[in-house]
């Protein structure tokens, strides 16, 4: 490692230590295992977000059999993990898998220039601690560092914050120190990060006095047990690996078969989403005010609510729903633009991530300055005009690992196509007759707030965002990497652009 700071040239290096960092690492050692590589990782410690977040009941809104790894599995009785399990199973993963030694703690990528002469990409690094600057060079980088800012969330300004006498707390900043046991709570927000909050503040002795969820509209919510009882039966009576093998493809199939009924099905869907709600709401709730979004079921990602917590910590009287608008803050709490004043010791704002894709980092190719929103995406994992060059960004619609793994793969598969024909440079060069489309068709106010940000995507294959773990693992496990837009060729130049492919 050591050697890599003075100047080794590196085969890849991965930007990111987090989960698609780790994964991303341990499909390079099982399926290149010749391949030099480091990681680099701003931070002191594994995990990413899930080290991150330490808010009250941190956890996946995802099922750990889709979310972790598909070559380790998941292992815990909970398939809805906990912030802290989940930061484990990282670890133990990049222990067992000899990845820890390769990660570069405490280096932030400041910028990347490409050399075709060389064919290489130049990172500079900038050390978090003292400002020191270093270069390292590599064949190809891989960006696993996730697609939110880790210094800034979303962080909106209220008039009279400044008289409030509580306490104002961001959860992606949550002090260690806070004590909520006995105070009044507002919870700004309706997405998941709230949903989390509200039954994780309000529970036991030592919770708050009372918890109130304020949104300015509502979110669909989906109750689901934490345990998955088909898993708890084949884990009894198949070995570890094949009961995780068999679960991880039922939960990719029931998931993908939910998202198909929203999708063709919308009111019927919504319909089974209310009444789900209400079973488990006290008798005669608003509904309509409170649980009824004005959006289509998976416009936006469905708020998971394991074992029901939310609802049952409304059915007690630990916690409501206020639906409104903030007009500002006051001595005592919220004043909304009804008139209505919510009384708070202390305010939430889970008012959501500052997107980020792919990051802060600078990027030129021979010493011309690329914008990465100007580019498009080849797969939905490599970029336009942008070398030997791979980043990872999972779905809205199901786990995030998935697409991760599948993007590995795919960097994996391409470095050995590249090494078996002799290729330095792999290009994808976008074709004059494809059509520009946002980067994500989704709703959410942190995607919404980041589309200038984000790059493009294409109206056809191979420079559609899929949104559809099956297209993917056709195109990425077993399509043609030579494909015709993917250009190849020896250093020295970058390849010309795309060929002219036959009509399908």
């Amino acid at each position: 490692m050591e050697a890599a700071r003075g100047g080794e040239l590196l085969d890849l290096l991965i930007v990111g230590a987090g989960l698609s960092g780790i994964g991303a690492a341990c499909h390079l050692q099982r399926e290149c295992p010749d391949k030099r590589y480091a990681i680099v990782e701003a931070r002191e410690t594994i995990g990413g977000t899930w080290d991150l977040f330490r808010y009250p009941g941190v956890r996946s809104d995802s099922d750990m059999y889709t979310l972790g790894y598909d070559f380790k599995s998941w292992k815990d009785a909970k398939a809805i993990a906990d912030g802290p399990a989940i930061l484990r199973y990282i670890r133990e993963t990049a222990d067992e898998h000899g990845v820890t030694p390769h990660i570069r703690f405490g280096q932030r990528v400041a910028a990347a220039d490409w050399d075709s002469r060389a064919a290489l990409w130049r990172v500079r690094l900038k050390a978090a601690a003292s400002g020191e600057e270093h270069t390292v060079e590599a064949r190809f980088l891989y960006l696993c560092s996730g697609y939110f800012r880790y210094d800034r969330g979303h962080r909106p300004s209220f008039e009279g914050e400044a008289d409030f006498r509580g306490s104002i707390v961001h959860p992606q900043f949550w002090p260690e120190s806070l004590n909520w046991a006995g105070r009044r709570v507002v919870i700004v927000g309706s997405g998941a990060t709230a949903v989390t909050l509200v039954p994780a503040m309000a529970r036991g002795d030592a919770g708050a006095a009372h918890v109130t969820m304020l949104q300015r509209s509502p979110t669909y919510m989906v109750a689901m047990p934490s345990r998955d009882p088909v898993a708890d039966r084949l884990r009894r009576w198949l070995p570890q690996q094949l009961a995780y093998r068999v679960i991880r493809w039922k939960n990719i199939a029931l998931g993908r078969w939910f998202f198909h009924l929203a999708r063709t099905r919308p009111e019927w869907f919504k319909a089974g989403l209310l009444r789900q709600a209400a079973r488990q709401l006290p008798k005669g709730y608003d509904l309509h005010t409170h649980f009824t979004p004005r959006y289509q079921p998976w416009d936006q990602r469905l708020c998971l609510v394991p074992d029901g917590d939310l609802f049952k910590a409304i059915r007690l009287g630990r916690a409501d729903i206020v639906t409104g608008e903030i007009e500002r803050f006051t001595p005592g709490g919220i004043r909304l633009r009804t008139g209505e004043e919510l009384p708070a010791d202390l305010v939430v704002l889970a008012t959501g991530l500052e997107l980020d894709a792919p990051g802060d980092l600078r990027l030129s190719v021979d010493g011309q300055a690329i914008d990465p929103a100007r580019q498009m995406a080849y797969k939905g994992m490599m970029l336009s005009d942008l070398p030997n060059l791979a980043l990872t960004f999972g779905y809205t619609n199901a786990s995030w690992t998935l697409k991760a793994d599948l993007t590995a793969r795919y960097v994996c598969r391409l470095l050995r196509h590249m090494d078996a024909r002799g290729h330095a440079i792999a290009v994808p060069r976008r074709q004059a007759d494809v059509q520009e489309r946002p980067f994500l068709d989704f709703t959410s106010g942190y995607v919404q707030r980041a589309l200038g940000r984000l790059p493009r995507q294409g109206d056809r294959a191979p420079w559609r965002v899929n949104q559809d773990y099956w297209a993917d693992r056709r195109a990425l496990r077993h399509g043609p990497v030579d494909d015709g837009v993917l250009r190849f060729g020896p250093a020295g130049a970058l390849p010309g652009a795309s060929r002219k492919l036959p009509k399908l």
